[in-house]
């Protein structure tokens, strides 16, 4: 009896080993630089920039015309007032523009090896990391949840740049962004990430589009396979609410304007760019292209061809187009993106731009 018992144990520790292992084999392994740009794709377009590639510098140029434009901010604020429905504030203006700008600076760095380019893309993501400690609300009718939605915008466009900045070199140089300055960087992604992000009501719309995009880019940085799965499984539920089995993107008449549909579309765009990154191609991929199929959707919207007539021709086109245009390649995408292209940042800073430069003919991305 007493063999029996110790084979019976023998045999439940062996079980529990190859569980851990399998759980450890389920994580993913994350490569880094791993948010909509990779190591390979930045060496590719700062090559083509440096030889006087037309279309590369022409797309490049938006990146330093949002850097001429653009004030370098002198102090940060510790709190973000925001409001709902386009009510805005100093606070939420500034950072709303910082997590563009930082990402500027951060593709300029890569591109040149410019220190002073890297010494302000550091003091950008330092400056909110150590001063910031929570939203507050604009008087008036704001949505209580309006802040979750906030830092689900800002935040990914914060760690884009510091993908860059912490892992990406330039002839051999690291930006020299010090470990303390990481660990409160992580510490700021861990905050808004708890109190805010992570707190998305289920609106099925852009607002979970939105948080499942930021937890997955929060979780690269991170190493966090639960924060990047959290974001991933969250996508993959409100997909067929977000994106309609054929096509469909409710939002365009439900919010009627030519602005919601698309942070849902770019969301999604980013997010899946991500998971291929990290060897998953399964969001371009699922629900027989869903992606896709929302683009074909916007396409139909700009030629006023949908029901719900709140685009046209000179509406604004964000620049997730450039991203699903090189992950799909079909004509309705090259239709949009040639409207305006080389595409900048959205108009309201809502999600990381300069996608012509970085996408537009890189292949593997």
């Amino acid at each position: 009896m007493r063999d029996c018992k110790i084979i019976l144990l023998a045999l439940l520790l062996m079980l529990f080993s190859f569980s851990l292992k399998a759980q450890e084999n389920n994580k993913t392994k994350f490569v880094h630089p791993g948010i909509l740009n990779t190591r390979a794709s930045l060496d590719l377009i700062s090559t083509q920039l440096k030889a006087g590639d037309t279309m590369r510098t022409a797309a490049y140029q938006k990146v330093l015309d949002f850097i001429k434009d653009h004030e370098y901010p002198t102090s940060f604020p510790s709190t973000i007032v925001v409001g709902s429905n386009g009510a805005t504030s100093p606070s939420k203006t500034q950072i709303r523009k910082d997590c563009e700008l930082v990402y500027a600076f951060a593709l300029a760095w890569a591109a040149t090896g410019n220190t002073d380019c890297a010494k302000k893309a550091i003091g950008l993501l330092n400056g909110w990391a150590y001063a910031f400690k929570d939203y507050g609300l604009l008087a008036g009718k704001t949505n209580p949840n309006q802040p979750d939605l906030e830092a689900s915008w800002t935040t990914p466009s914060f760690v884009a740049a510091a993908e860059i900045i912490r892992h990406y070199k330039v002839k051999g140089k690291s930006a020299g962004w010090a470990a303390a300055d990481i660990e409160q960087f992580s510490k700021y992604l861990v905050n808004v990430k708890d109190n805010y992000i992570n707190k998305i009501p289920d609106y099925k719309n852009n607002w979970d589009a939105s948080a499942g995009y930021a937890k997955m880019a929060i979780g690269v940085f991170l190493n966090n396979d639960t924060a990047y799965r959290a974001g991933h499984d969250l996508l993959v539920k409100e997909l067929p609410n977000v994106i309609q089995l054929d096509g469909t993107l409710p939002e365009l008449c439900v919010r009627k304007d030519c602005v919601h549909y698309q942070y849902s579309l770019t969301a999604y765009a980013y997010a899946a760019a991500i998971a291929k990154i990290q060897g998953d191609d399964s969001l371009w991929e699922i629900s027989n292209k869903n992606i896709s199929l929302g683009y074909d959707f916007m396409r139909k919207a700009y030629e006023q061809k949908t029901g719900c007539d709140y685009c046209d021709l000179n509406s604004r086109i964000f620049p997730g187009v450039e991203v699903a245009y090189g992950q799909y390649n079909t004509d309705n995408l090259k239709y949009l993106r040639d409207l305006q292209a080389p595409l900048g940042v959205p108009i309201d800073n809502t999600f990381l731009g300069f996608t012509t430069y970085t996408h537009y003919k890189v292949k593997g991305l």
